[in-house]
């Protein structure tokens, strides 16, 4: 006896607005600083994979940089060794989830070719592209898969292919990804020869991959010169301020320890907003 359980839902279009948005703190995209800041968090928050809200990864921040700058107030009573540890505390749940999204990143870009394989494969039997993709994301792994079945659900309860994985990319951090999601949403309009285009497709991701590859090892020492600028400056000034409580204070008491000082920490900002960008460049998949 049936149950009714093990029907198909069709798709209702009435339905596909159900999907709210996540929570984020950016206002437009053509805003200000503090606006590209903010849509930079939440893409962090996004492409890390982690189930938290921007507001509680907030609300971490400030809990670690009150526990940090606290604990170290209450053991030498210095307020500028505590702001820079407050400052630490702050930022360390940031760092966690930069490095997080790195390698969910640098996973689903391994999963991918594999992953568009099985797509060629499936749309060969003649089913559908919707079929195909509900297919190829049971069969896929977290982390990529994870988003695969996500997009399938939007299609299950009603949205458009193309409206489906339009924000796969933002999702995942892989451009590459804008080339797939082209592809299938061409082909659905106009129609063509997908197999053949997923497979070329699928070549040209592992090239780009065995490209990497060797960049990476290519460039081994310079990153590690490049972290290395980035850490040591703060992690001298962290480590003659917990051995000398009074240094900083004797450093801040004359005019030229404090334009030193401002100079550079200002100096240490750029340098190392300038690194990040060109290793981001580098490595962009």
């Amino acid at each position: 006896m049936s149950t009714g359980l093990d029907r198909q839902i069709e798709p209702m279009p009435a339905f596909a607005d159900i999907l709210g948005d996540r929570e984020t703190f950016a206002v437009s995209e053509e805003g200000g600083f503090s606006d590209s800041m903010n849509r930079w968090f939440d893409r962090l928050m996004i492409q890390s994979g982690m189930e938290t809200a921007p507001s509680m990864m907030m609300a971490l921040c400030l809990f670690f940089s009150l526990a940090f700058g606290g604990a170290i107030y209450v053991i030498q009573e210095n307020l500028l060794t505590a702001a820079l540890l407050a400052l630490v505390g702050f930022a360390s749940p940031i760092g966690t989830a930069m490095v997080i999204r790195f390698r969910r990143s640098r996973k689903m870009m391994e999963q991918l070719p594999a992953m568009i394989d099985e797509l060629a494969r499936a749309a060969k039997t003649g089913r559908s592209i919707e079929q195909c993709w509900e297919l190829v994301a049971h069969d896929t792994g977290a982390p990529l898969g994870d988003e695969l079945t996500d997009c399938a659900r939007r299609m299950r309860m009603g949205e458009d292919l193309p409206s489906a994985l339009r924000d796969l990319p933002m999702k995942t951090g892989l451009i590459t990804l804008n080339i797939l999601v082209t592809a299938l949403s061409v082909h659905q309009q106009t129609g063509g020869d997908l197999v053949s285009v997923l497979e070329r497709l699928s070549q040209t991701i592992r090239d780009r991959l065995l490209f990497l590859g060797r960049l990476r090892a290519a460039t081994t020492g310079s990153r590690a010169t490049a972290a290395l600028m980035l850490f040591l400056p703060p992690a001298i000034i962290l480590f003659f301020s917990l051995r000398d409580p009074e240094y900083l204070p004797q450093l801040m008491q004359s005019p030229w320890g404090q334009g030193v000082t401002i100079g550079a920490v200002v100096m240490e900002i750029i340098g190392s907003l300038w690194i990040l960008k060109i290793l981001g460049n580098s490595q962009r998949t």
